[in-house]
């Protein structure tokens, strides 16, 4: 069965800032915060470091950072699907802007995830490209513009709400992540105070001078940003 996400959710994706224990670490510490908080926390986790994390936690979801929609049989230095949910990734990071890949192979990697019931979270950099991964129906999209990855300079509120409104728009069960140049708690306040199901950080936290604060922190302001806007909410209707 497929693990289903709920909102609020963050991601944590070390790409290659991070390997071995420090990964691994640092993933021990999503799950700490993710069971004090109650929230849902994805790590995308180096393919190395899949299974060990993957058979460490509970509540945090594992992901891989990428794969090839092959099938098994030939393909030397590919990425099979089925490795991955063997080794226990319960979901695929998918056209991420440092690994994109083009719209049909897009369709068909989603596809393949679908049929092994792997959670799809799909990126896109801009609205028009998001319009068009929505039509696939992901289990969660990231919306991120590449010009602000890694920047520090987190996109703006009225940037936020856009894109949310958008993808709901074409794909209402789409979870919508919104991220880039998030680099502390503030960061993630404003983006689920925009109305974000979800927000995440890579060098935000992996270049923080204490990564696994950083990770305490900015689920901690997840946590109370989403219990905030509920209760405006709650006060309006």
């Amino acid at each position: 069965m497929k693990k289903r996400v709920k909102a609020p959710f963050f991601e944590i994706g070390p790409k290659s800032y991070l390997y071995g224990d420090k990964v691994f670490s640092l993933a021990m510490a999503a799950e700490r915060a993710a069971n004090r908080y109650q929230v849902d926390v994805l790590f995308t986790a180096p393919f190395t470091e899949i299974r060990r994390i993957s058979e460490a936690v509970n509540r945090v979801i594992v992901l891989a950072p990428h794969m090839d929609a092959i099938r098994p049989g030939r393909g030397v230095a590919s990425i099979l699907p089925e490795a991955l949910k063997a080794a226990g990734a319960q979901g695929v990071l998918l056209n991420h802007c440092e690994k994109p890949l083009n719209f049909g192979r897009l369709v068909e990697t989603v596809q393949r995830a679908d049929e092994l019931e792997l959670m799809t979270v799909v990126c896109a950099g801009n609205l028009r490209e998001a319009v068009a991964v929505a039509g696939l129906s992901p289990d969660v999209m990231i919306v991120e513009p590449p010009e602000l990855v890694g920047t520090g300079k987190a996109a703006s509120s009225d940037v936020i709400s856009q894109v949310v409104r958008t993808i709901r728009s074409v794909s209402p069960e789409t979870l919508v992540l919104t991220a880039a140049g998030v680099s502390n708690g503030r960061d993630v306040y404003q983006n689920i105070l925009s109305g974000a199901d979800g927000t995440g950080a890579s060098s935000g936290i992996a270049c923080a001078e204490d990564p696994e604060g950083m990770v305490e922190e900015m689920v901690r302001a997840l946590r109370s940003a989403y219990d905030e806007r509920a209760l405006k909410t709650c006060r309006i209707s």
